[in-house]
């Protein structure tokens, strides 16, 4: 057993240097921090429209849609979430939809793990649901509860429990609530055991799992003969080997994180030259562009009307706000949907729209991303999770057209009445 322990380190070291690996890919990327609050948010709809009777018979079109659809879209590791609550009708699963009393018991779940702080009180929501045998309702559901408390309750797909079962030689099964909690109990186990190479963020060993199961990172052998290591060490150094050279999905990837920061960068010079005060995100402030911090001249921190209003948590994710300069009116708020989900920029214009106060009525919103994204800009939304969007009067602005306009705009522009003559209304 030491010498699984050693091996295993060894593993998870060379885990964590491979950037292709969801550890640098997608554990420590900014956006996965910024989407946690935008799904919060979502789940917390999910609940209200079905304590209220409001959230319908179909999945498609629904809150639970816009919401797990968020959830998918945080890289290859949830890929595939939404497989879960998609509606076979020909199996009738999940059983939420057309059942009112296994919608309410699914929405009583969710509120009753996001107000918990336990993990005795989630472990007692899952039982109960788990009672109701609620046909097709299966421990998929894990993927939301992480987002609410990634802490305790660790992601879960095909690719984690094949990655858990042969790190562990466990013999866990899909679709079994009581196998997800033995397996739950297993992963905390293994996380407090590598806890000074891991995280008390459940996701990093999610991560871990997640690779091992899908067969780019082998298990260390639990037989010690000498064939099986040498056969595992070169399995281990192939997938290092691997390593050296980003494939092709990492390039675009690192293309696109370098293009959301230029566009950052070109909204912070344009506000700047207007004579606004400039917040970058609090998570992007350090990035570098163009060897210069995103950051580089602008506001250190928000006023104190904005920093403690409602909703100031996600308005400090926002990737830039321009302000009126020495006072607390923002003037104009620009979230740079590059490749991300644009229902979490979407939910963060919400909060600044909605934070309770009249100080940002008036300002210009206004949602950044390539010219080809438009009709999935305008497909977001165009979602009933975003009625209200109409009263806020949001504009789509495209790449293209900042790019072409920017000096103009920088050297004889006033106000926002160029950036909105660029723009498009939506919806």
């Amino acid at each position: 057993m030491a010498e699984f322990e050693l091996l295993a380190r060894q593993l998870i070291q060379r885990w964590k240097e491979d950037p292709n690996a969801t550890y640098q890919s997608w554990f420590l990327w900014d956006e996965r921090i910024k989407n946690f609050r935008s799904i919060r948010r979502g789940l917390a709809q999910v609940v209200a429209e079905i304590e209220a009777g409001r959230f319908g018979v179909a999945y498609r079109g629904s809150s639970l849609e816009t919401v797990v659809h968020s959830v998918a879209e945080q890289r290859q590791i949830f890929k595939g979430a939404d497989h879960a609550f998609l509606w076979k009708p020909k199996l009738r699963i999940p059983d939420i939809y057309e059942n009112p009393a296994n919608q309410r018991a699914f929405g009583r779940l969710l509120d009753h793990c996001a107000c918990c702080d336990t993990a005795e009180e989630i472990i007692a929501g899952i039982h109960t649901i788990d009672r109701l045998n609620i046909k097709g309702l299966g421990p998929a559901v894990a993927n939301l509860l992480y987002f609410l408390h990634p802490t305790l309750v660790p992601p879960f797909n095909t690719a984690i429990v094949n990655g858990y079962n042969k790190l562990t030689g466990g013999k866990v099964k899909l679709g079994s609530w009581q196998h997800f909690l033995a397996m739950r109990s297993g992963v905390l186990d293994l996380n407090e055991r590598f806890r000074d190479l891991l995280s008390n963020d459940l996701g990093a060993i999610g991560g871990l799992l997640f690779d091992i199961g899908s067969g780019r990172y082998p298990a260390p052998p639990r037989d010690e003969e000498d064939q099986t290591l040498r056969s595992w060490a070169a399995r281990l150094e192939q997938a290092r080997a691997e390593a050296q050279t980003l494939n092709k999905a990492l390039q675009k990837q690192g293309e696109s994180d370098r293009t959301h920061s230029e566009i950052q960068a070109w909204l912070r010079d344009i506000g700047l030259a207007l004579g606004y005060d400039i917040w970058i995100a609090s998570n992007d402030r350090g990035r570098l562009h163009d060897g210069v911090r995103l950051g580089e001249g602008c506001l250190e921190s928000l006023p104190t009307s904005i920093s403690t209003s409602t909703g100031a948590d996600a308005i400090r994710l926002i990737d830039v706000l321009w302000l009126e300069q020495g006072g607390d009116r923002v003037a104009a708020a620009f979230e740079v949907e590059h490749s991300t989900s644009i229902y979490s920029g979407i939910v963060r214009m919400l909060d600044l729209a909605l934070s309770g106060s009249d100080l940002h009525a008036t300002a210009g919103l206004f949602l950044v991303a390539p010219d080809a994204r438009e009709s999935e800009v305008r497909a977001q939304i165009a979602r009933p999770a975003f009625n209200r969007i109409a009263d806020l009067e949001i504009a789509y602005l495209p790449y293209g057209e900042l790019e072409r306009h920017k000096e103009a705009i920088s050297r004889f522009g006033s106000g926002l009445k160029a950036i909105k003559a660029i723009s498009r209304a939506l919806p």
